[in-house]
């Protein structure tokens, strides 16, 4: 029986709540009952704030530890990541799927979400279908990439989708521009690669665990300088390990080659300039470059090993404004 996301991930929130003030967090009710906890936009958060943030993307099951990196003559931290049920972790929670955009009378509200909930709203049918996975929790935990946090129509919104009352929804809100939000887009290192995986036509299902580190990248002066900032650090640094049973036809050796982000056309310069030159339209950037640098697949059955890809320091570099 599949554990709930949402179940797991709310201890994890109960203890965010908890440390609220030793973790820099604010926690704020809505009139509606719905519970919002920011971890980095009206207060500064932290890198232990991030961390669990992280974990409550995973719908606690799986881990984020606080370690460093080295990347060519720099040194970094970094984070840690594993799971031993990377598919509903990774690909039914943490990845960022769902696009909360909300235009009703009584005003419009935009965000990333990502998270447990996703697994309760399945917005995303065809992709819960291939997992094979719904949450049916009492409670539902969302978390929001965003400065603006969510009006009362918009959790209204939320949990309405979520088939819950607003008063069991747990809205945690880290901008792309502060500790917190560098530290928990980091700590997706791991989903990046299943991700890739899985647009490359790989069963999930097949990875039995993933492990991965990326480093943490610096607070950028604004959130879109962000966003380049914490995909490199994936992108250019991040390297993951997947433990896998494949079957019989799988050819691990050729899926390893197309899985890192230097298999993409697009690979070599910072992300930000990348998507400046494309006019901010995320539609022009090739799917295929979210990966992170290093990719290594254990084939557990034949007990082989198959590498690709490399960090990149001299982009890094540049990124990080060196």
């Amino acid at each position: 029986m599949n554990p709930s996301v949402n179940e797991k991930a709310f201890e994890i929130v109960k203890e965010m709540m908890d440390k609220k003030d030793e973790l820099n967090c604010a926690v704020t009710e809505q009139g509606n009952g719905a519970t919002l906890i920011d971890a980095g936009i009206e207060v500064s958060g932290g890198i232990e704030a991030g961390r669990l943030v992280g974990e409550i993307c995973l719908g606690g099951l799986g881990t984020v530890r606080i370690t460093h990196q080295h990347v060519g003559n720099m040194t970094f931290p970094a984070v840690v990541v594993s799971t031993d049920h990377p598919k509903i972790a990774t690909m039914g929670s943490q990845f960022a799927g769902w696009v909360v955009n909300i235009k009703e009378d009584e005003g419009k509200y935009f965000a990333m979400g990502s998270g447990p909930a996703r697994a309760l709203a399945v917005v995303e049918k065809k992709l819960y279908k291939e997992l094979d996975y719904k949450d049916k929790a009492k409670v539902g935990v969302i978390v929001l990439e965003t400065r603006t946090p969510p009006p009362e129509f918009a959790t209204n919104f939320i949990a309405e989708k979520c088939g819950i009352s607003p008063a069991d929804l747990y809205c945690v809100m880290t901008p792309t521009a502060c500790v917190a939000g560098s530290v928990q887009i980091s700590a997706r290192v791991v989903e990046v690669g299943v991700h890739k995986l899985h647009e490359l036509k790989f069963d999930p299902d097949k990875i039995r665990a993933g492990h991965g580190v990326a480093p943490i990248g610096p607070v950028a002066k604004n959130d879109n300088k962000a966003m380049g900032v914490t995909n490199d650090c994936i992108l250019y640094a991040g390297r993951t390990f997947y433990f896998i049973r494949p079957d019989e036809e799988d050819d691990l050796a050729a899926l390893v080659e197309k899985a890192p982000s230097s298999a993409s056309s697009q690979y070599g310069q910072p992300f930000f300039k990348l998507f400046k030159s494309f006019e901010f339209d995320f539609y022009k950037v090739d799917p295929h470059l979210f990966s992170p640098a290093e990719i290594t697949i254990n084939d557990i059955v034949k007990g082989k090993t198959y590498k690709a890809g490399d960090v990149n320091p001299e982009v890094l570099k540049q990124s990080f404004g060196m």
